[in-house]
């Protein structure tokens, strides 16, 4: 573990909380001190919830280090149950309390309370949110699933499967459910339970009657839907439905394990991204250099739409999601390049840096690093902000969340686009910032206006960092820019004006250059376009 102004996952006790917080009549006993109940405003303020997590904290302090801590947790457990009344209860520790070594289960069990009571012992300094995620749905899965029983004949009935993996404060996930559900339905297939998001743990009990099992998020349920698989022997797809290529292989995948016809829903690929992607003005977007980093899911799923649906390159591709890196190298090796597995910001900000992207996909903190290069980016993984969680449907699965994924992707190219052409005429007569909108005519424009010059930029706030505790790496110094150097810098296009500009410097600096004139620009451009 480290400290960063920036995490891309919380600790494991977070992704429990995901789990609790996504089902009706689980309660989650957490032994915390004070400071650890910050995760509600995750759930209350991001995603916006109308009612906190079903959580109980022992809130522990200081002083009570001395005394019996124990006890305090012995205490809290009964009384969330008397208070609650839930069908079962989670319990365990968070970071800080791990090292008390309580032992939470032990304690709760020593209680003898009449509903299940499942321990979590999440290790909070080797793993993460989506481990937290994945294992608590594991073990509610493993304990409350039931013994095994014969199914009934799948002959005179519709297939049953059930939805795995949907959680709070989830990316898209409610939205992406209403899309699978629409899909399944076409096809004639009922869901039997959809967890955790909605379930009860008497649901959880039901599970072993479906067919089989959808996975949607396999960070989460994998290895639920592998238990599930080995006790019930049912079989699962985790085939993830993102974009129109991914949600075909899925239909046809679900059709054929359910013995069903899959043409009424692939009849005309109700997805208008298909197209867009053909249409006249995808030439502009064909062969875009794109960098991705998110999630394992949303990461490949994104990368393979970029790729083969809309024409980009990909120049970048990485994970912070450990357990799956293989996956993510896999399908980097596919692109020719090398994948980034990393938890730093800060690493996989320079990898920005270096591959020179026209396009970031990320989460909301390759959006600040992209806004800071003055790169389009859109965000397409957890985590997220909560402008991610929009009132309005907008999913990420399915052939509707393909149509979303075309404005996702491509808008902030063409967006880009309109501020390269503004910053190009902004010193016309006619478009310059002091003219009257044209629509009003000459009678309106006022005199004629000479363009003024842009503002110098503010010099970035200088910060100050404890010189005792941190080693700060020398930078090279970077020649000063003649006027007319940064005026020609400006009419080339925002999509490689980075490039030029980092090739320019370069360029000065190995020559050791006072100052980067017109002359030197040139130059530069000869130099590295040989």
């Amino acid at each position: 573990m480290q400290l960063t102004v920036w995490t891309y996952e919380g600790p494991p006790h977070i992704g429990a909380m995901r789990v609790a917080t996504a089902m009706e009549g689980l309660h989650y006993v957490l032994h915390a001190p004070q400071g650890d109940t910050y995760a509600d405003l995750l759930f209350t303020m991001i995603e916006r919830r109308e009612k906190r997590p079903p959580v109980t904290y022992t809130t522990f302090q200081a002083r009570d280090l001395g005394g019996d801590t124990a006890l305090l947790f012995k205490d809290a457990v009964a009384q969330a149950h008397a208070r609650f009344q839930p069908q079962a209860m989670i319990v365990g520790a968070s970071c800080t309390a791990e090292l008390i070594q309580d032992d939470p289960g032990g304690l709760a069990k020593a209680l003898a309370l009449p509903i299940p009571v499942i321990p979590l012992e999440l290790p909070a300094y080797q793993k993460k949110e989506n481990w937290g995620a994945s294992e608590t749905f594991y073990r509610l899965v493993r304990a409350l699933s039931g013994p095994v029983v014969e199914r009934s004949p799948r002959e005179g009935r519709r297939p049953l499967c059930n939805i795995l993996g949907p959680t709070a404060l989830g990316f898209r996930h409610r939205d992406d459910l209403i899309e699978i559900r629409k899909i399944l339905e076409a096809l004639g297939i009922d869901v039997n339970v959809v967890a955790p998001l909605g379930a009860s743990p008497a649901d959880l009990g039901r599970l072993r009657e479906a067919d089989f099992n959808v996975v949607l998020y396999p960070e989460i349920a994998r290895a639920a839907a592998q238990h599930l698989e080995k006790t019930f022997r049912q079989p699962f797809i985790d085939i993830v439905p993102i974009g129109v290529g991914a949600t075909t292989r899925f239909v046809e995948a679900v059709a054929a394990l359910a013995g069903v016809d899959p043409s009424p829903v692939l009849a005309g690929v109700p997805s208008r991204l298909p197209w867009y992607s053909r249409s006249v003005d995808s030439t502009y977007l064909t062969d875009k250099r794109v960098f991705i980093f998110g999630d394992a899911t949303h990461a490949l799923g994104i990368a393979r739409v970029a790729a083969k649906e809309l024409g980009f390159r990909i120049v970048g591709l990485g994970t912070y999601s450990r357990e799956f890196a293989r996956e993510v190298r896999a399908e980097a090796a596919l692109h020719g390049i090398e994948a980034i597995i990393a938890d730093d910001y800060l690493d996989v900000e320079a990898a920005i840096q270096a591959a020179q992207p026209e396009l970031v996909l990320g989460t909301q903190m390759e959006r600040h690093v992209a806004k800071r290069l003055g790169i389009p980016c859109a965000v397409i993984s957890a985590p997220v902000h909560v402008q991610d969680f929009p009132a309005r449907h907008s999913p990420q699965m399915g052939f509707e969340g393909a149509n979303v994924l075309f404005d996702t992707l491509v808008h902030p190219l063409m967006m880009g686009l309109e501020e390269h052409l503004l910053g190009m005429f902004r010193e016309d007569p006619e478009f310059h910032d002091g003219a009257a909108p044209s629509h009003l005519g000459r009678t309106h424009a006022g005199p004629a206006m000479e363009p003024e010059a842009a503002p110098p930029a503010p010099a970035p706030a200088p910060i100050v960092v404890e010189a005792a505790q941190v080693t700060v790496a020398p930078i090279p110094t970077t020649a000063p820019w003649s006027a007319d150097a940064e005026k020609e810098l400006k009419k080339i296009p925002f999509f490689v004006r980075g490039k030029a500009r980092a090739n320019t410097e370069r360029f000065a600096r190995e020559r050791q250059l006072p100052l980067i004139t017109l002359e030197t620009l040139y130059d530069a451009k000869a130099h590295f376009g040989r």
